[in-house]
């Protein structure tokens, strides 16, 4: 069996970290892994495992025909049989479908506020389902958009995984000591780090000694700069950091006390994994699959209310002996459901019965 992984970028996301994640954990359980990053490559391309395949197409529009037909002489060259798309990528998987008629499409949804997005939004993504042989689903809301909008036959929602990397980058954070909350997040609109923030400001007032640390892409879009400028209103700076994306993502938890995520929407957010993988105490909000991931081993606060955050947040600051021990519950929860063994079995059972 040989399988390739297909996204769009390595940036430093939550559908690129799976992507990442599943190609090297298939090295060891079939013939060959690759993966291929169509338009962009970025800091997790650091991350792949010597063992898989690697492929960056350097694809400059939707209807690049020499990369497609560059793809297609790739996979045939390489004898694979399966194409695992991540998100956007299945429109590219389905034009190869098209072309290659031995290539079984499997499509992995990883956007968890599609089920409130109108279908016409979804048009070309229903048309490309029928080339589909499976959907995978990162939450139990998007399994049932899929069965019900969708035009294939086998939808099964798989939890993400999480795996541990080494980096040699070492971040080294600013902010004391032992008072450090980590917001995991690309500044996007669904993470809603406006709530963050204003949540962060009551935080502040009485516990001027904890900090926040933002790490994930920076844009240079409305969004980045209106969160920039909402830090500056709320008299911050000096407590508010944003560090952009950064490929050692472990190092960057060890140094943090609270991990946050104060998201309007989410599907299975790999951050609160990665939380959990290094022993970090979470405050989230009640979306996607949160409240499954995290059971009563952390905090959840209804989205959008910064009030609810702030307190949950306080509370984990006042009650030490209570963050210590939800961290390690969750930790051990973390390794023992959504280690890489107990889903990539799953996955390579699903590859089987195409």
């Amino acid at each position: 069996m040989r399988v390739l992984q297909l996204i769009d970028t390595l940036n430093a996301g939550g559908a690129e970290r799976v992507a990442v994640n599943i190609a090297n954990a298939l090295a060891l359980e079939i013939d060959k892994s690759f993966i291929c990053a169509t338009r962009k490559e970025g800091s997790l391309k650091e991350s792949i495992d010597k063992d898989v395949g690697y492929i960056f197409l350097n694809r400059k529009s939707t209807l690049d025909f020499k990369a497609i037909l560059r793809f297609r002489r790739l996979l045939k060259k390489n004898k694979v049989s399966i194409v695992h798309a991540h998100g956007s990528s299945f429109f590219l998987a389905s034009l190869i479908k098209i072309l290659t008629r031995n290539i079984d499409i499997v499509w992995h949804d990883h956007y968890g506020n599609r089920n409130k997005a109108n279908i016409a939004n979804n048009f070309i993504l229903k048309l490309c389902s029928l080339f589909f042989r499976q959907i995978v689903t990162v939450n139990k809301e998007l399994e049932l958009w899929s069965k019900k909008h969708l035009w294939c036959g086998k939808v099964v929602y798989l939890p993400n995984f999480v795996m541990d990397y080494k980096s040699e980058i070492a971040t080294k954070l600013k902010g004391t000591s032992k008072k450090r909350i980590l917001c995991l997040a690309n500044l996007r609109e669904p993470k809603d780090h406006e709530n963050l923030i204003k949540s962060f400001s009551i935080v502040n007032e009485k516990y001027p000694q904890w900090s926040l640390h933002c790490v994930g892409g920076i844009y240079n879009d409305d969004y980045s700069k209106n969160i920039k400028s909402l830090i500056l209103d709320y008299r911050l700076q000096e407590c508010v950091f944003l560090y952009g994306s950064r490929p050692d993502v472990s190092s960057i938890i060890k140094q943090c006390d609270i991990g946050v995520l104060a998201s309007k929407s989410e599907g299975l957010p790999m951050a609160l994994l990665e939380y959990g993988l290094n022993g970090l105490a979470v405050v989230v909000t009640d979306v996607g699959e949160c409240k499954e991931v995290v059971s009563e081993f952390g905090l959840l606060v209804t989205a959008k209310d910064y009030k609810a955050l702030s307190n949950a947040i306080i509370n984990y600051i006042k009650n030490v002996d209570r963050r210590i021990e939800d961290s390690k519950n969750f930790q051990n929860r973390v390794n023992e459901k959504f280690s890489s063994l107990a889903v990539i079995t799953k996955i390579v059972s699903l590859y089987k019965a195409l």
